[in-house]
């Protein structure tokens, strides 16, 4: 199944946006890119999860797909294939809950978090394939084309990275995704140490909870997202609510809006402090 070619509105554009504060509609952000994606409940009613494929990676048209609900995943060298999977995997920031063990090891631990440090490094590692058994271990969907992809979507302002580091100062755990309006779209981690992984998760839900994020779209359920407290949504609530979210507005975060947080106190009060 293949996209529609549209023609282009060459007034619209993803670096017009990032530089503004100007409200930034639904359908705005679903016009952008030269591509017009498939209704995913019309095309797909049975709920395979694949509606389309074809198309490219530019940042206007990846934001035009995540602003209808739509992910690329694919494999190199293999053409570029959207989904939409029925149900959707989320996670609500104000109700995640972590566990009393890892609780217990973010007050004993002298690690710290950063946003948008070193994304590119995260990109990469999330990239390596892992032996840990995990379904999102397997990596081989991020390749060069995709880390081009959403490295400039990190360097455009809607791609965002939290890392983990160790007492030496190495990066030992993160994830990435994309963040627009008040929803943010989980993409991948990695960890080189144990709980690193889960400790940014924790990081990301208490950075979310404090900008205003009501969602994080966890995309495909799996049992180690389901262990950090995850549910699903039926696609259709989850595209329902989807135009309010993307429409909304929330804190913004640049490589440098937040001072870096000690896992310690990941169980304080509003513990990500915006740099003065």
């Amino acid at each position: 199944m293949s996209h529609s070619a549209k023609t282009a509105n060459p007034s619209v554009s993803v670096d017009n946006h990032i530089n503004t504060d100007a409200h930034i509609k639904p359908e705005t952000l679903k016009s952008l890119g030269l591509y017009d994606f498939p209704n995913p409940i019309s095309v797909d009613p049975e709920g395979v999860g694949l509606v389309a494929m074809g198309g490219d990676l530019a940042s206007e048209t990846l934001i035009s797909a995540y602003a209808q609900g739509l992910f690329p995943w694919f494999n190199e060298d293999e053409p570029i294939a959207w989904w939409c999977p029925e149900p959707r995997c989320v996670m609500l920031p104000t109700d995640y809950q972590p566990s009393k063990s890892l609780r217990k090891q973010a007050h004993r631990e002298r690690w710290q978090l950063t946003l948008n440090q070193d994304f590119d490094e995260v990109i990469h590692s999330c990239s390596m394939p892992r032996s840990d058994g995990l379904p999102e271990g397997e990596h081989t969907w991020i390749h060069d084309e995709m880390i081009a992809a959403y490295t400039k979507l990190h360097a455009q302002g809607f791609a965002h990275s939290i890392e983990v580091w160790d007492n030496n100062s190495q990066l030992i755990g993160g994830l990435y995704g994309l963040k627009i309006g008040n929803i943010y779209f989980g993409e991948s981690m990695f960890h080189r140490a144990s709980n690193a992984s889960k400790l940014a998760f924790w990081g990301l839900m208490r950075l979310c909870a404090q900008s205003n994020v009501a969602l994080v779209d966890c995309q495909l359920p799996n049992e180690h997202l389901m262990s950090l407290g995850a549910t699903t949504l039926p696609r259709a609530e989850f595209l329902n609510q989807l135009d309010t979210l993307i429409a909304s507005r929330s804190v913004k975060w640049h490589k440098d809006s937040h001072k870096p947080l000690a896992v310690s106190l990941l169980d304080t009060a509003e513990p990500w402090q915006p740099q003065l």
